[in-house]
């Protein structure tokens, strides 16, 4: 059975605002119709959504944004965007949450991601997309160094949160990983390409599929999971990962310890846009206030199980967190099993 403090876990949570995170990552703007559907179209064979409402909000590294903010920590952004509307709309909803938007390159040319989605009857309709994923050019690559350099001052840690459209190439990502070295800073990455570029991060969080196409190993079995996490860690250097499963919660390869599992709380689901960036918000946060990697997990399956409970990429406050911990710390200690 798992040990755990739960008044240790509550003080962590509300140590999360003397944390100074630096998120640097892929940068999307998310719009949403909102929606009613009652009929058939008699053009085609598909539903006709009335639009009631719009909205827009930070996706993607702005999503672990907004929850690094919404969590209390004090943080700041880098990231590239498109000189357009959207890119735009992302600098003032950033200004919104008080983020100083110094970190943002504009890149002419390039389209800022922009993902729309329709939803109607508390789902998810239909998305299409705006972006791109080319590489992005030498003169915003250099910009976005210059932009870490001023950022990495006064910074705890450093999320790098990979979505793979173009920023986070191996060029980047070499001169980041380089400046978070040499400023002692712990890294903690979102991969979704180039693993061998993330060598010496603290901590790795790749979901199950993620694992799956960065080693070409499919997973059936535990024991294909192990081997697979196993090749990960060899292109990592031995990095800390924590592999997410969904519904199954989240397992821990730390060190040379044994795997250990940490399921979830189970509870009603409307929505999973955006659990890993409250997942990889919350993980962060816990470890730079002082949790151990255990510790961690469980305060991060607590907000990914507020987050799921809302529409649309959503957010958890230290309150709800709190109140959701009890429920993820006894899951924790009653399905945890080290082997």
């Amino acid at each position: 059975m798992v040990r755990l403090d739960r008044r240790r876990l509550e003080k962590l949570v509300k140590g999360f605002a003397r944390v100074r995170l630096l998120v640097v990552g892929d940068v999307m703007l998310d719009e949403y119709l909102w929606g009613d559907v009652d009929r058939v179209s008699p053009e085609a064979p598909v539903p006709v959504v009335h639009v009631t409402r719009e909205s827009m909000a930070l996706g993607g590294a702005g999503n672990v944004v907004r929850n690094a903010v919404a969590m209390g920590a004090i943080c700041r952004f880098c990231g590239v965007v498109g000189d357009d509307w959207a890119g735009n709309r992302v600098i003032d909803l950033l200004k919104d949450l008080g983020i100083d938007v110094q970190g943002l390159v504009r890149e002419e040319g390039r389209p800022t991601t922009r993902k729309t989605r329709v939803e109607a009857r508390s789902q998810q309709m239909l998305r299409f997309d705006r972006e791109t994923e080319e590489p992005i050019s030498t003169g915003a690559s250099r910009a976005l160094w210059a932009a870490v350099d001023a950022a990495l001052s006064g910074s705890d840690g450093l999320v790098l949160e990979d979505y793979g459209k173009g920023m986070l190439n191996k060029r980047v990502l070499k001169g980041l990983m380089a400046r978070a070295k040499e400023a002692g800073l712990p890294v903690t990455v979102d991969p979704k390409d180039h693993v061998a570029s993330f060598r010496g991060a603290s901590l790795v969080k790749p979901n199950q599929r993620e694992v799956e196409q960065l080693t070409g190993i499919r997973i059936r079995s535990r024991d294909d999971l192990y081997r697979a996490v196993a090749k990960l860690r060899r292109s990592l250097g031995g990095s800390d990962v924590i592999v997410t499963r969904g519904g199954d919660g989240m397992t821990i390869f730390e060190g040379d310890f044994p795997p250990v599992d940490v399921p979830i709380a189970h509870s009603e689901v409307y929505d999973v846009q955006g659990a890993g960036d409250t997942s990889i918000a919350a993980l962060t946060l816990a470890r730079l206030a002082g949790g151990t990697l255990l510790e961690a997990a469980v305060i991060a399956n607590a907000a990914a199980g507020v987050v799921v409970g809302k529409l649309g990429t959503a957010t958890a406050t230290p309150e709800e967190i709190l109140q959701f911990l009890p429920a993820a710390a006894d899951a924790a200690r009653t399905g945890g099993r080290t082997r």
